[in-house]
């Protein structure tokens, strides 16, 4: 019998893909530690809301977004773990390879904050370890996402678009499904994640051993 060992899973997936209702399935197991979003972080910093900046206005703040998400990211990843087995809500990949590369690809983020960003994102994962053994990628589509934001009404979401869904989609699947354009660092599990929350649940529980598999 294979050791057991510990081991490190990003959930990814769009705005509204479901990963809050996902992370709180799994924290009811045992042995499982979930780390959400650092969103509070992002909202005030010292008494300063650089999230709620960014939706306003990309092009000035999206830079300053940006670094802090990349920190708070990279501190939780460096976090030692309080369980074996360890889901973090996205992570310092997803930051870089959807959300930077969509603020430059669209036109919001100037070249030179793209390659500053670009470089220390580099350095970190050059110099630091972060480790990840699987990939849950909540595959939904933008429509569905438009959808779920729309009921939920968290108030920096309110100046979302189906067309930046889209976008966020795009890069998304390009990246774990199409392999078209980053390194993807572990094996990627996909969750078709457009249905209601029973059949939302009823799968999280199909693939449970799935999910959990590396850690035996």
């Amino acid at each position: 019998e294979r050791e057991k060992k510990d081991e490190q899973i990003w959930l990814e997936g769009n705005i509204a893909s479901g990963k809050t209702t996902c992370l709180e399935y799994f924290s009811k197991t045992s042995d499982i530690e979930v780390l959400t979003e650092p969103v509070s972080k992002w909202r005030n910093v010292q008494g300063c809301n650089p999230l709620g900046l960014m939706y306003q206005d990309p092009s000035r703040w999206g830079l300053t977004l940006q670094t802090y998400v990349q920190l708070t990211m990279l501190d939780w990843h460096v976090l030692p773990m309080s369980a074996p087995i360890r889901m973090m809500e996205r992570s310092i990949y997803s930051a870089k390879y959807i959300f930077v590369e969509n603020l430059y690809k669209s036109g919001k983020m100037p070249e030179v904050d793209f390659a500053v960003l670009s470089e220390w994102f580099e350095w970190i994962i050059k110099n630091i370890a972060i480790p990840v053994d699987l990939i849950v990628y909540l595959q939904t589509s933008p429509q569905t996402c438009y959808e779920r934001l729309k009921q939920r009404c968290r108030e920096e979401e309110k100046v979302i678009s189906l067309e930046y869904l889209e976008s966020i989609h795009n890069l998304y699947e390009d990246w774990l499904i199409h392999h078209k354009s980053f390194e993807v660092p572990a094996p990627v599990l996909v969750i078709p994640a457009d249905h209601d929350l029973k059949k939302m649940l009823h799968q999280y529980e199909e693939n449970r051993e799935k999910i959990l598999m590396a850690h035996c």
